[in-house]
């Protein structure tokens, strides 16, 4: 059977309150892209009807009952073509409930459905929180999974799905306000190895204006057909088993997670006033808010340790003189990328004197990587030393392939409050792991700190045409639309300073950056570091207005405080196959 598919994202701006002239339309879109040759067709979040409704009471005339009329004629067309079709719509259940829904009709009908479960602002005035979590469809063109909108915000909903055996995450949205394609919609393709088809609606609606840049996007992160605005569909190909190889980067990352080190993932810490709760019991609170600066540098370190302490005392001094009051340095930077069993150190030896004796003279924390030799084992761990001497280790906890041939992994995550702020550690391929910062997020950590050595790509210029959209959408040039790591920032709510070898002969392309809390501003909070050894140096705030409550959203962590954890519990399951 083969493994090749056309698919086709559906993009259509619905009418309120013109249910059949909507209806006909997407029948006619669908029509049109099976005709094309697509097996799989996606149309928009509440394509049928439209989506910004005041209340139950006004779209009550419009709600459906799944299996109805609309789900038949859909079905009827799938049928037709012997293809399969995802339809969003408002759902009314036996209880007189109503749903955010997508359905997945194919030649038999019904195959399943899912209720958006991060109902988005104002959704809750008519819908409720879906209840139908984390499902792959297994049908005979792929294992096929359904998202709606703001689900996709949630590092756990893609990852549950991908572990399942999703080869295709569906992504119905009316997503609004952002350049599209969107980061987040990449991001989850990419992390997870697996195809996201994205049909998102454009126009205006109630004064809000949608995004449109529906699209297909591969599991390496390249978006390989996006249709900018306008009713119509965009035509790919997917390949079933580049989905089923799940590598990130080169890596089966499936295969390296490590459950065990998830547990926390099923706690909701923000669920209470984080203010109160951080210092529970007499144990340490939150450090004092504070504005400051941090910095990340990037350089290609060489075999040479004494050659290594070089660079870093100077941009460690060009930090301190940009203002910054902690500075990140490369994965491995002390000890080298080239043996790192060999150049391994102990961490209280000549190495770490040299950085402790920088941190105390520029009275800078600084967070290093370096190859570690602890007895019989070797770690590739990071140290942040703080102007006192002070040095928390972090060891890396998710190895590559190649690292499993020299290091031994780590057990435990770090966290050490400074006066800067809350601040977690991770290196490099940890991150390609949403579970890792999460982890950390829920930690009530306000910066983290990543030493990296990642090869790209992991960031793209926006892929779009040149069309202009209307505002609020961000327009113009912009070479980083997309950067992994700036995701990884906005999902958890922290700045996220990632300090990344820069060594193109060797396949590191540096891209360091500062990246900020809020995945919802515009313009960013953040800088990227230029070509060469350089450093990105940028604001972190954790202030507060006079408040019992958190005022910040570093400190409010509002998506993960919307997270639904009593359905995550298959993130803490070692894989039961090989998907």
């Amino acid at each position: 059977m083969s493994t090749v598919h056309k698919v086709a994202p559906v993009q259509f701006e619905p009418v309120m309150f013109e249910k059949e002239r909507n209806i006909a339309r997407l029948l006619e879109l669908c029509e049109q892209a099976a005709a094309a040759g697509a097996k799989l067709i996606v149309t928009p979040e509440m394509g049928t009807t439209g989506y910004c409704w005041f209340d139950r009471a006004e779209v009550r005339p419009y709600v459906e009952r799944i299996p109805g009329p609309t789900t038949d004629r859909f079905a009827a067309l799938a049928r037709k073509h012997d293809c399969y079709i995802v339809v969003g719509m408002p759902e009314v259940d036996e209880d007189d409930i109503y749903f955010n829904s997508a359905v997945l009709v194919g030649p038999d009908g019904i195959v399943g459905r899912h209720r958006k479960t991060h109902p988005y602002i104002s959704e809750p005035k008519w819908a409720a929180a879906g209840d139908l979590h984390n499902q792959v469809f297994d049908t005979p063109i792929g294992r096929i999974a359904l998202l709606i909108c703001m689900d996709i915000h949630f590092v756990e909903t893609a990852r549950l799905m991908a572990l399942g055996g999703a080869d295709v995450i569906c992504h119905i949205s009316n997503w609004l306000a952002e350049r599209t394609p969107a980061p987040y919609w990449i991001s989850r393709a990419f992390e997870n190895g697996c195809y996201v088809i994205e049909s998102n609606r454009w126009g205006l609606e109630r004064t809000v204006q949608f995004s449109g840049g529906s699209c297909v996007i591969a599991p390496d992160g390249q978006v390989i057909t996006v249709l900018d605005k306008g009713d119509g569909f965009a035509l790919a190909e997917i390949d079933l088993d580049v989905a089923r190889a799940r590598r990130v980067l080169g890596e089966p990352v499936f295969l390296q997670r490590r459950p065990e080190l998830y547990p926390e993932l099923l706690t909701d810490t923000f669920s209470w006033n984080p203010r109160d709760f951080f210092g529970l019991y007499g144990h340490e609170p939150w450090p004092e808010g504070v504005r400051s600066r941090i910095a990340a540098a990037q350089f290609a370190p060489s075999a040479d340790v004494a050659r290594n302490l070089e660079p870093i005392a100077n941009l460690a001094r060009q930090a301190k003189a940009d203002g910054a009051a902690l500075v990140v340095f490369p994965e491995l930077a002390v000890t080298g990328l080239a043996d790192p069993a060999r150049s391994a150190q102990p961490i209280h030896g000549p190495a770490t004197e040299s950085l402790g004796a920088l941190a105390a003279q520029l009275q800078i924390y600084i967070v290093c990587g370096m190859a570690e030799r602890a007895g019989d084992a070797v770690h590739n761990s990071a140290c942040l030393i703080a102007p006192d001497g002070k040095i928390t280790i972090y060891r890396k906890t998710h190895l590559t392939e190649e690292e499993r041939s020299w290091a031994t992994a780590g057990d435990d995550w770090a966290v050490v409050d400074t006066p800067i702020g809350r601040v977690g550690l991770l290196i490099g391929h940890d991150a390609a792991f949403p579970e890792a910062g999460r982890v950390l997020a829920l930690r009530g950590c306000d910066i983290i700190a990543c030493c990296a050595a990642v090869k790209g790509p992991f960031s793209s210029p926006h892929p779009g045409t040149s069309v202009l959209q209307p505002a609020p959408i961000p327009t113009g040039a912009d070479p980083h639309h997309w950067h992994h790591f700036r995701v990884r920032a906005g999902e958890n709510n922290v700045f996220l300073a990632f300090a990344n070898v820069f060594d193109p002969e060797h396949g590191y392309p540096g891209l360091s950056g500062v990246f900020g809390p809020d995945t919802f501003e515009f313009p960013r909070r953040e800088a990227i570091a230029a070509d060469g050894t350089s450093l990105a140096t940028a604001v972190v705030d954790t202030t507060n207005l006079d408040s019992a409550y958190p005022t910040n959203v570093v400190r409010r962590k509002d998506l993960v405080s919307m997270r639904m954890p009593h359905s995550y519990r298959g993130l803490v399951r070692a894989m039961a196959n090989n998907h």
